[in-house]
């Protein structure tokens, strides 16, 4: 969700923020730049092999910026010797790294996987979206109709019914100017 005047997702910065800082209370900052490392280079890599990979199976879909495969391919060789060194220099700080990551798990299980939810756990979910909206002043972001296919635009706005919508003035047209 975006706020509706400065169109910057107010919620994902806070709850970033609020993580952020439940991190910082540890004592050994060293271990926190290890967990944080580890997963960040891990997640490079993989984007980095997702590219290799489109390249492969979507050879036609336009790209701002095509280099050469032999580029990626040498930067797998080297995330995949620096992530093993990794693991087997430091195991237990890769394990809790790997651990942190995998707490996201359980979150996409129950939000976005599992779709026949309870009742009250649906009204519950709604409700928390519904105070987030009002407390951050933010929207869903307009979806735009392009050459998606209209059975992924009616389920977006199934999932997607803004709470606030602008309407203009009574006595003003959509410009602004007075009507007559």
């Amino acid at each position: 969700m975006i706020h509706v005047k400065r169109c910057t997702p107010i919620p994902a910065l806070l709850f970033t923020c609020i993580s952020t800082l439940l991190m910082l209370v540890t004592s050994d900052m060293y271990t926190l730049i290890n967990y944080v490392g580890f997963i960040n280079y891990l997640f490079y890599g993989v984007t980095v092999a997702g590219q290799i990979v489109l390249r492969w199976k979507k050879p036609d879909i336009p790209r701002p910026i095509k280099i050469n495969l032999l580029f990626p391919i040498i930067y797998l060789l080297f995330w995949a010797f620096l992530l093993v060194f990794s693991l087997w220099s430091e195991p237990v700080v890769c394990g809790i790294g790997l651990a942190i990551m995998l707490t996201g798990v359980p979150v996409y299980f129950l939000g976005v996987y599992w779709q026949h939810k309870p009742k009250c756990f649906s009204d519950f979910i709604e409700l928390l979206t519904l105070v987030s909206q009002k407390m951050c002043v933010v929207v869903y972001p307009e979806v735009e109709r392009g050459s998606e296919t209209e059975e992924t635009h009616e389920d977006m706005e199934e999932q997607q019914q803004p709470i606030y919508q602008p309407t203009p003035h009574k006595d003003k047209d959509v410009a602004g100017q007075p009507q007559p």
